[in-house]
């Protein structure tokens, strides 16, 4: 008859680990509340790699596998929502940005039509629920930059009406009404120490419209001014936890406070670089920061935000979009609860997105705001001066200084 220590040893390995448990218990929640990541950049790729060409063999999404992402990894993964950022450069701005940005969000309408049984794209909450329940990809545009609109509220309008969905107010760069997160670092100076007055506009003109704000890539002061004046909980697409990466793209305590106090949103990222501010990093280094952002903001404040296919190194453990279950199991692991795992998949995001619809109906019959940016603010040597005056400025009441002779001469006048 076997001793005790070989019964102990047969039941150890007739039994599932604790980690395969986790594992397996993740991808049941994942079944029906599957994670909806703020950004992902495989529209970038398709076109570094094709030129926007999808009808290329070698595009093919069902057999790509250079990428972070292709169709099995999604499926592996349960991805049941995207935000597809239609990113263009730094280097477009003032140039052919909006182009581009146009280009990249016919790349995203394109996948859909080309892959139906795969990904539908959609423009509102109750789209994202309904591309759950027929097991497709809820495909949403994500512009990152402001750049994009070219310092425009009719360009902003338009890509709301195009599908856009949500706008990164920066990239790595100012736009001519925001700073970005370079200016805390000693690569350049505040220049807006936050928002412009223009910059405000644009923020109120996205509440209107039903545009989420998003605060990736964004100045502190710029996440502390927008927090205190939307009307409509933001987010921040693809950021980490300051305190435990002290990266300036990361959000600090300060601002994760006011964070939570809005019902607003941190998408985890994970790029290394972000996450443990050196070149490698571990699944289990995430989970930290996750782990961080519930602590100072709470469960209701974290969400995915992987950053896949628009950064050069990825954590050990989350190699591409297939590991994401990998990553809800390491949080079941530290004792989250299923609510709370069901929240930082997609909850957290849809009440965010049914937030900014309620602000939206809340300001029906509000008019557009139709102030244009002043033109001496606007940058680049390849414009034209329709609608402005010969100063080159927006119409605008009199300074001070001129007020009172102004007004003796009317007075004389009449």
């Amino acid at each position: 008859m076997p001793g005790r220590s070989v019964w102990v040893l047969v039941l150890a390995l007739a039994l599932p680990s604790n980690g395969q448990q986790h594992l397996e218990e993740a991808k049941r929640i994942m079944t029906t509340t599957p994670v909806i990541d703020g950004h992902n950049d495989l529209p970038w790729q398709l076109l570094q790699r094709f030129n926007n060409q999808l009808m290329l063999p070698a595009a093919n999404l069902t057999l790509l596998n250079s990428t972070h992402t292709n169709i099995p990894k999604l499926r592996q993964g349960h991805v049941g929502g995207q935000f597809w950022s239609v990113y263009v450069p730094c280097e477009t701005q003032n140039k052919d940005a909006v182009k581009r940005t146009l280009e990249q969000m016919d790349v995203v309408q394109r996948m859909c039509d080309l892959y139906p049984d795969t990904f539908a794209c959609v423009t509102d909450s109750n789209g994202v629920r309904e591309a759950f329940q027929s097991g497709k990809v809820a495909s949403l545009i994500g512009v990152e930059g402001g750049h994009s609109i070219d310092s425009s509220l009719g360009v902003l309008r338009t890509l709301y009406r195009l599908g856009a969905r949500y706008m990164t107010l920066t990239h790595s760069c100012n736009t001519p009404w925001a700073d970005n997160w370079l200016v805390d670092t000693e690569e350049e100076k505040p220049v807006h120490h936050g928002l412009s007055p223009f910059g405000k506009r644009v923020v109120e003109e996205m509440n209107r419209l039903g545009m989420i704000v998003d605060l990736a890539h964004v100045s502190v002061d710029t996440m502390k001014v927008v927090l205190n004046i939307s009307k409509a909980p933001v987010i921040f697409s693809h950021s980490s936890a300051y305190s435990i990466c002290p990266h300036r793209r990361n959000v600090p305590d300060d601002v994760l406070q006011l964070v939570a106090s809005t019902d607003s949103l941190v998408m985890v990222n994970f790029y290394n670089a972000y996450v443990t501010c050196s070149s490698t990093a571990t699944l289990s280094d995430v989970a930290d920061h996750m782990d961080y952002v519930k602590k100072v903001a709470g469960a209701k404040a974290v969400g995915f935000g992987g950053d896949y296919d628009g950064v050069p190194g990825v954590p050990t453990g989350l190699e591409d979009v297939s590991k994401y279950p990998a990553l809800v199991a390491e949080l079941l692991a530290r004792n989250w609860t299923e609510e709370e795992v069901k929240w930082a998949l997609a909850e957290n995001l849809l009440r965010v997105f049914s937030k900014v619809e309620e602000v939206k109906k809340s300001l029906q019959g509000t008019a557009a705001l139709e102030m244009p940016i002043a033109f001496e603010e606007l940058e680049g040597t390849c414009r034209t001066s329709y609608g402005y005056s010969k100063g080159a400025g927006t119409a605008r009441a009199p300074s001070a200084a001129l007020a009172l002779p102004l007004a003796l001469l009317l007075s004389v006048l009449r």
